[in-house]
């Protein structure tokens, strides 16, 4: 059950996202994978609630079940912060989850990328967008994404960002009853190591693929039906490593009747494409 809102509790939202494509380029040394990408921001939220401490501890209120507060995140990130910053201060934090865990649209992510933004604000840290995307990038190659705070071209493990003005699309999003490990995807033998790397111009000729997909649709047959059953209605695609497949379509409308014929078996969600950050908009206007 979610912790109630308290009257010092600040809340923040996280935007997903979805990979539009994702070319896997090669593999470093380190056992890092090299990537093209197009991350899209959608207004699918989870709402990040945040309490300042003076007594300097970090403290989870509420969050995942399924993850240890130890490991959470957004209790990470924190920590990365205090710990940069040399801040005395703490803070009790709350999420309130709807985007799906483990589906590939980045909740972990935003959800630390959130805890950074909103508590260098509240702490008074004053560091920049880059020294915090650099903080960041160890918790998770999407975070530097939701920091910057806007849809993007990423190239190397995802670090490296150009902002990307995308038209506004409709997106139906579902999610198959199973949970994929990105670990599991990126070891696996069949995964494609050498897509050539390819322009911007390129990709809006072409529209790209996802090299992940052919390795999740074996590995999780789910995946693979509910890709077929989107098939039927638009080109649907596995964003990131999923488990989540979506669709892009030209309204709300169409988005909604198409979600409302998921099969009760998943879960289906009705998003808008977003060139900036919900988060961002919130900072800029926030004394």
């Amino acid at each position: 059950m979610a912790s109630a809102v308290t009257p010092r509790e600040s809340l923040w939202p996280a935007p997903a996202k979805l990979n539009l494509f994702l070319h896997v380029t090669g593999r470093r040394a380190d056992g890092y994978h090299e990537l093209q990408t197009l991350f899209q921001l959608i207004d699918l939220c989870d709402t990040v609630g945040i309490e300042v401490r003076e007594d300097g501890r970090i403290e989870r209120r509420a969050g995942s079940a399924d993850i240890p507060a130890e490991q959470d995140l957004v209790v990470r990130a924190a920590r990365a912060l205090q710990a940069a910053a040399g801040t005395r201060l703490g803070a009790s934090i709350r999420v309130s989850k709807r985007i799906p865990i483990g589906g590939g649209l980045g909740g972990g992510s935003t959800d630390a990328a959130t805890t950074l933004l909103a508590l260098n604000r509240l702490w008074g840290c004053a560091l920049s967008v880059d020294a915090l995307a650099t903080l960041g990038l160890p918790l998770g190659a999407d975070v530097p994404v939701f920091v910057r705070g806007f849809s993007a071209w990423a190239e190397g493990v995802g670090e490296r960002l150009e902002p990307v003005v995308l038209p506004e699309r409709w997106y139906v999003i579902v999610r198959p009853g199973v949970s994929v490990s990105t670990g599991d995807v990126f070891q696996s033998p069949e995964l494609t190591r050498n897509s050539p790397l390819i322009t911007i111009r390129a990709f809006f000729e072409s529209g790209g693929r996802n090299d992940c997909e052919p390795v999740v649709r074996a590995r999780w047959p789910e995946v693979a039906e509910a890709l077929e059953w989107l098939g039927r209605y638009a080109s649907a695609r596995l964003t990131g490593t999923g488990s989540c497949i979506f669709a892009a379509v030209g309204s709300a409308e169409e988005a909604e009747r198409i979600a409302a014929r998921a099969p009760d078996k998943w879960r289906s969600f009705v998003a808008r494409g977003l060139n900036v950050s919900p988060l961002h908009a919130l900072l800029a206007d926030a004394p």
